[in-house]
């Protein structure tokens, strides 16, 4: 790279909604951050400002990026109205670029801060990056993925089946660079703590434990009551101990934790956290039993580890199969038995999501002209003989 007083800086702005998205944006964020030729600007919102999901814009302040806007986009007293949300990122994340104009602006996956994101950057003639585009969600995040998709002017992807369905949806071809998860390059090459460690720091009073993670389906508000209290009722009858992970802010969210309650009641075989440090989680997920209900690290990251997966209810329907992953319903005994005496120890490792690489590869995009000669002007690309 050129020294920067001979060659001006892009800016880049990463924007952070959730504890998930950032630890898969940090290894992108951490190699802008060091490169002579980018400026990494970070803007955190959502989830990560506020205190009842554990205030996890201080991770974001530990990372030592010099340039953090911090943003609250809702109440975190009430549960999130989606629509609502979406309206005051938009508000945020406009009046933040026209203080400082970035060259790009980089989103991941299907969250409401992406999609605003995404809108803000499209209506204001600015680059759009999405990071794993192309992927099946489940429920709205679904919806959100895609419509980000036909937002943005560059696409970061997974695997080739997702750059075949962006494909499919009249992306160019030229603007999808095969990227991996940039979240396994944590997981395969970080520097995680030790399982002694996070047990310490997190008050874990048990080694042998699986993780239970249950988000709100926001499109089946109607039974999400009685299909998370069977999600609740089937762990309970298992036996094993558990580090419950509170859900994120969807709608919903405030029946899930009404849920989960009962488990706090009894902190010899549940310990109930709102969030975690997403290196802390890595280490956790890679030394449990089993991962238990319906987030997208059951989908993503167990396999990475070859941890069992007992992937419950629609959210994640038909996103990836792999032999470590049960789908079940929301049923209490059907849970109970797959925690049985025959819970499987470890399966093979996935590469499925990438090779732990994904910032080298991005770093190579962002170097090549080719990339910024994209304009903000898209148009659908037909598949030949479609």
């Amino acid at each position: 790279m050129t020294d920067k007083t001979t060659k001006p800086q892009r800016d880049i702005l990463f924007i952070t909604g959730t504890r998930a998205d950032f630890g898969k944006l940090k290894p992108l964020m951490e190699r802008v951050e060091s490169a002579q030729d980018f400026n990494c600007r970070v803007f955190v919102t959502g989830m990560h400002m506020l205190a009842r999901y554990g205030s996890t814009v201080r991770e974001v302040e530990k990372a030592g990026f010099a340039s953090i806007h911090q943003y609250i986009n809702q109440d975190g007293a009430a549960p999130s109205q989606m629509d609502i949300v979406l309206a005051d990122t938009v508000r945020g994340i406009s009046h933040y670029v026209r203080e400082f104009r970035p060259d790009l602006i980089v989103v991941h996956g299907d969250r409401i801060e992406t999609l605003a994101g995404a809108i803000v950057g499209a209506l204001n003639n600015i680059l759009v990056a999405h990071v794993e585009g192309g992927e099946l969600s489940g429920t709205v995040d679904e919806l959100i993925r895609h419509a980000v998709t036909k937002l943005a002017h560059l696409h970061f992807v997974a695997n080739e089946e997702a750059k075949r369905r962006l494909i499919q949806m009249g992306e160019t071809e030229s603007s999808i660079y095969v990227i991996g998860s940039p979240d396994i390059d944590v997981m395969l090459f970080g520097a995680l703590p030790s399982l002694q460690e996070v047990l310490d720091h997190y008050a874990i009073p048990f080694s042998d434990y699986g993780i239970l993670i249950y988000h709100p389906v926001t499109t089946e508000i109607g039974v999400l009551s009685m299909r998370v209290k069977e999600v609740v009722d089937g762990i309970l009858g298992s036996g094993l101990n558990f580090v419950v992970i509170h859900p994120n802010n969807d709608h919903g969210s405030d029946i899930v934790m009404l849920a989960l309650q009962c488990l706090s009641k009894d902190p010899s075989r549940f310990r109930c956290l709102p969030s975690m440090r997403f290196e802390a989680f890595l280490t956790l997920l890679q030394n449990a039993r089993v991962i238990v209900g319906n987030s997208s690290a059951g989908i993503r990251e167990a396999p990475v580890y070859g941890v069992p997966t007992i992937n419950t209810g629609s959210r994640q329907f038909n996103r990836f199969h792999h032999p470590s992953i049960v789908n079940l319903p929301e049923d209490a005994s059907d849970i109970t038995q797959a925690l049985g005496k025959n819970l499987p120890d470890r399966f093979p490792r996935s590469n499925h999501f990438g090779d732990g690489r994904s910032a080298d590869k991005f770093a190579l995009a962002l170097e090549h002209p080719s990339l910024w000669a994209v304009g903000p002007q898209k148009q659908f690309k037909d598949v030949e003989g479609g």
